[in-house]
């Protein structure tokens, strides 16, 4: 299965990894360790329909001024998976 990945630029950097891939912990350790960011995941299916189906609407709601974080605070609130391995981001 495909492992997708959103990064999110907010003063604390955080990763969003769904689809079959998210389910495998190293590979979610090797992510967190890499990007020295905690990983977190969403239990649902079809992820990347969801998201789609969020900007979408945020395109619709685009003239309003509407933040897409306003359009997705109802969605599945993500699960912390793994952090970074103390020292990762010296190696």
């Amino acid at each position: 299965s495909d492992l997708m990945l959103y990064c999110i630029a907010v003063p604390r950097t955080r990763i969003l990894a769904t689809g079959g891939a998210s389910h495998n912990k190293k590979i979610l350790q090797v992510l967190s360790d890499v990007f020295n960011a905690p990983v977190y995941t969403i239990d649902t299916t079809n992820s990347a329909c969801l998201g789609s189906a969020y900007r979408a609407i945020h395109g619709l709601v685009a003239e309003t001024n509407v933040s897409l974080a306003d359009v997705v605070k109802l969605a599945p609130q993500p699960r912390l998976a793994v952090t970074p391995t103390a020292g990762a981001e010296e190696v």
